[in-house]
């Protein structure tokens, strides 16, 4: 893959399969197609419509919007013609929208629906580069403002400038270099306002050539895109790989329909986060507890005979000839079945943002469904290391992609170096210089270690150790994946810093507790009630007695509280990845975790 800058890769795809259905949404109960001459002249409309208000190359263009068919189309349409795609996470508060527009200095903005427009509308005045709103769903809000355009309005304009100006948006591209600014994606932070990654097209470009080579044969794919594209990882991995390997892309109509719009289209690559996979696990698990006893036993016969076969398939050891038959009764009796569900051809899952659990990455494997954990950050564009088919283990990400270098600093701080690696960030050098050593190695944040086999396990994040009162250096992350290993525990944060002992803070799962509750002939609670239900924490202190054996004694979980409510984005807890925001929980929890230590 020779292809120096994403609008090269761009009109080199559409051009060779003008009548091929690349995009695909659905409205109406309907899947609606865009082929690539469609794909085309909309993109060049878009660009058209940004140059016919005096915009020029790297000016900044934001996206604020829900992953869809236009976001995609959008990003091309700013980036053909030069410019500089500012993504926005939709669930962003309107300072911190405020904060990244003027940051960037972004002179237009396509919002999703009239919702997004108002919260920017709010802050027009306040934006000083700010020139126009353009409003993807064609609400008619747009009409009573001069510095809005309706979507279908702005690509008529964009038309009519193309035509009139006699210009090719391709060969506009041809002025694109590599080592132009392709996008600043502002990081969700943990702390403050976020910082803007800068990325430039040949970071993105040399990461999709070496994904491209982690599993060979991969063309004309069904990607299924329902993660947010604001997001580095769905971008690469569900937009700008797809469409350089020639692929098809399906846009699930929200989260809360991922399940149905994939037995619709039947993707062979998803990409998701592992908190996607442990609901489908627990959805799974609870459809059996409400089976006969008998279905439970064929399930979970045909999960060991699973584990046992993935297992010998990992090690490159031969199948016993009892075990390879068992394997395909249990395929018929139920892994098919499960892999139906989900369209029946899948070839992978990839899986980041996040730690996956090794009880969920085995369970899917040995159900014949493979789940790709990778690892890398926004700055690395993003993929450092990964898992491919032929070289999985579970419990690490995997190992190093070709043309990066990776390297294990003395304090245990994974470091990087690579044509991936990012610019900078944007408006702030005291901070770029802050995340590179001496001889600039990439500071990653995160602490990992290699086995023998060159396979990184990632084993927390640098910012995150606990110090207790006695000087011990305590990781929370193995202790959380312990805790949520639990079919009752589905977040864990663990505390301690400063303090003479270990405590968590969990939040249950409720329908599990509750199955637990009424099989025992007790009475379902709600989630508040459940917090503070003795048998509720017995349960609960069970559970985390047996996840803590494996660790020293002071490492393990002397109390925990449990919460009546899930961390999330909405109070600030969680990152729209769906990483835990520890400073935010623990404000949000201040007094409760006080209560734990006097």
């Amino acid at each position: 893959m020779n292809y120096k800058t994403i609008p090269e890769m761009f009109f080199s795809v559409v051009n060779k399969n003008p009548d091929k259905n690349i995009l695909n949404f659905k409205s109406d109960n309907e899947w609606i197609p865009i082929n690539g001459s469609e794909i085309l002249e909309l993109v060049s409309s878009l660009s058209g419509g940004l140059l016919s208000l005096g915009l020029n190359k790297q000016d900044k263009v934001a996206i604020l919007s829900n992953t869809s068919h236009k976001w995609a189309l959008c990003d091309y349409g700013i980036l053909c013609c030069g410019m500089t795609t500012v993504t926005i996470y939709p669930t962003l508060i309107e300072d911190v929208v405020n904060f990244i527009i003027n940051d960037s200095e972004t002179k237009v903005i396509f919002v999703e629906d009239k919702t997004q427009f108002e919260k920017i509308n709010k802050i027009f005045t306040t934006c000083e580069n700010l020139k126009s709103i353009v409003i993807m769903n064609n609400d008619d809000v747009a009409d009573s403002y001069d510095y809005a355009y309706k979507y279908d309005d702005f690509i008529k304009i964009g038309r009519n400038y193309v035509t009139k100006s006699n210009i090719s948006i391709e060969e506009l591209t041809k002025s694109v270099s590599g080592d132009d600014l392709l996008t600043l994606i502002y990081t969700s932070g943990t702390t403050g306002m976020p910082k803007g990654v800068m990325l430039s097209h040949s970071n993105i470009m040399s990461n999709i050539s070496a994904v491209s080579t982690l599993q060979k044969n991969l063309h004309n794919e069904s990607f299924l895109s329902f993660l947010p594209l604001s997001h580095v990882l769905e971008r690469m991995a569900g937009h700008f790989f797809p469409m350089a390997i020639q692929s098809k892309i399906f846009y699930a109509e929200n989260m809360e329909t991922v399940g149905v719009n994939m037995a619709e289209v039947s993707p062979t690559i998803v990409t998701c986060v592992p908190r996607f996979f442990e609901k489908m696990y627990d959805k799974i698990i609870s459809g059996l507890n409400d089976g006969s006893d008998s279905k439970r036993k064929i399930f979970n016969w045909a999960v060991n005979i699973g584990k046992d076969h993935t297992s010998l398939v990992h090690a490159k050891q031969s199948i016993p000839f009892l075990l390879k038959f068992k394997h395909k009764v249990a395929d018929i009796l139920i892994y098919s079945k499960v892999r139906q569900k989900l369209g029946g051809k899948i070839k992978f899952f990839i899986s980041g943002g996040a730690p996956l659990s090794s009880r969920t990455a085995e369970f899917f494997s040995g159900i014949g469904l493979t789940i790709l954990e990778g690892y890398g950050l926004t700055e690395t564009s993003p993929v450092l290391t990964s898992n491919t088919p032929e070289n999985i283990r579970f419990g690490s990400v995997g190992t190093k992609i070709n043309n990066v270098e990776i390297k294990i600093a003395d304090d245990g701080e994974i470091l990087a170096k690579g044509p991936n690696i990012m610019l900078g960030y944007y408006n702030n050098s005291e901070a770029t210089k802050s995340v590179f050593d001496k001889d600039g190695w990439f500071k990653t944040g995160d602490i990992g270690e290699f086995d023998k086999d060159g396979h990184l396990k990632i084993t927390d994040r640098k910012k995150s150790l606990i110090v207790t009162s006695a000087g011990k250096n305590i990781a929370p992350a193995p202790l959380e994946n312990a805790l949520t290993a639990s079919k009752y525990i589905d977040q864990a944060l663990v505390l301690g810093d400063q303090r003479n002992f270990i405590s968590a803070l969990l939040v249950p799962n409720y329908d599990n507790l509750n199955d637990f509750l009424t099989s025992n002939e007790k009475d379902s609670l709600s989630n508040e009630a459940l917090a503070d239900f003795p048998d509720a924490i017995k349960l609960i202190q069970k559970e985390v007695d047996s996840s803590m054996k494996s660790f020293s004694h002071f490492e393990k979980i002397k109390k925990f509280k449990l919460l009546s409510s899930q961390f999330s984005i909405e109070k600030g807890e969680m990152t729209p990845k769906m990483s835990i925001v520890r400073k935010k929980v623990i404000e949000n929890n201040y007094d409760l975790i006080e209560s734990i230590y006097n």
